[in-house]
């Protein structure tokens, strides 16, 4: 387990716990329980920057550093993701050509607007007061990677083992895991997040259905691209509800 938790952090960040230890290559088949658990790292560096440059500067100022923050801490990992996902799904007719755009490393027109509507959606969220801010970026970032991990569940993997990033297909999680999963990715939201927000958490799982028959009509399965792009999509659709939710209550 010791192994399988610290490939997660060695996948999903740029920080040097491959110093550690030596993983076995194994370990990274069994990481998907462990996602939201990476997402309490993630997201607590990312409200870390937040709350200390809002201290000096302002919000929406504090804000843009914590996502650069992020994007440095995971190497955009995720945006990189996003962006193969929208250039497959934009601009392939067929699942054969929309895999092999995914896996083009080259960005097309699709990807850099669509990471241009992302960020620009993503800012918004600084319409929050800081306390509230803070706290949806940390239960946000976990309980989003909690529905990303669950396209392993329900789907295939849409390539080979040979074809994917990392070289092999990842596992199921196991019943211990599952368990894990669940209390990692929402224990943050009922811990830190105002009860006025809480009605925010049904999008992200909304978000990932939806993707989820995306991904099974449009390619047959998931790719690590996939997930990515789940990952993103439905944290920032967990923003722009709690967003309306605050402006409503």
């Amino acid at each position: 387990m010791k192994d399988n938790v610290l490939a997660a952090f060695i996948l999903l960040t740029r920080l040097p716990f491959w110093r550690l230890r030596e993983v076995p290559g194994e370990s990274f088949r069994h990481i998907i329980g462990y996602w939201p658990l990476v997402g309490w790292l993630t997201g607590g560096v990312t409200v870390g920057v937040l709350w200390l440059t809002a201290r000096v500067l302002p919000l929406q100022v504090a804000w843009l550093l914590a996502i650069v923050a992020r994007l440095l801490l995971t190497g955009a990992l995720h945006e990189d993701g996003l962006a193969d996902f929208i250039d497959g799904m934009g601009g392939g007719t067929t699942r054969e050509r929309t895999l092999t755009i995914m896996k083009d490393s080259h960005a097309g027109s699709y990807a850099i607007i669509g990471l241009m509507v992302y960020f620009l959606l993503l800012y918004q969220a600084c319409g929050l007061p800081l306390q509230w801010l803070c706290a949806l970026v940390f239960s946000g970032d976990a309980l989003a990677k909690m529905c990303a991990s669950h396209a392993i569940i329900h789907l295939p993997y849409a390539r080979s083992a040979a074809d994917s990033k990392t070289g092999s297909i990842y596992a199921p999680m196991s019943r211990p895991e599952t368990v894990i999963n669940a209390l990692c990715g929402l224990l943050p939201t009922v811990v830190c997040l105002p009860m006025a927000l809480w009605w925010a958490v049904l999008a992200p799982m909304a978000v990932a259905v939806g993707l989820y028959a995306l991904m099974r009509r449009r390619l047959g399965g998931y790719t690590g691209d996939c997930c990515g792009a789940a990952f993103l999509l439905c944290e920032l659709s967990f923003y722009i509800v709690a967003l309306a939710l605050y402006h409503i209550h």
